[in-house]
């Protein structure tokens, strides 16, 4: 498993325990690229997360099509092998 597939990994189990909507968007040929890896709703909230490992770094077009979804009103963000951010911003959003 790769690294970036375990950062996956951790963020679907914790999304499950949450019981947060989510699914894995395929990028093809009909597709756009850049897309989150995982797309999120929490209490009607759209979340976009991209999930990154070890130095990898979020491209220029994931980048932008995760501000994207900030400048449409969703949640976007980069998760790294630390899940304290996700964690926090569902917790918020629970709490709202």
């Amino acid at each position: 498993m790769t690294p970036e597939a375990k950062v996956k990994r951790a963020v679907t189990k914790l999304l499950k325990e949450r019981d947060v909507y989510y699914f894995y968007p395929v990028a093809s040929g009909y597709g756009s690229a850049g897309i989150p890896d995982i797309v999120a709703c929490y209490h009607g909230l759209f979340i976009g997360i991209e999930c990154k490992a070890g130095s990898n770094k979020p491209t220029a077009l994931q980048l932008y099509n995760l501000e994207k979804i900030r400048n449409a009103g969703g949640l976007a963000l980069v998760v790294w092998e630390d899940l304290t951010e996700l964690v926090e911003l569902l917790n918020k959003i629970q709490r709202t």
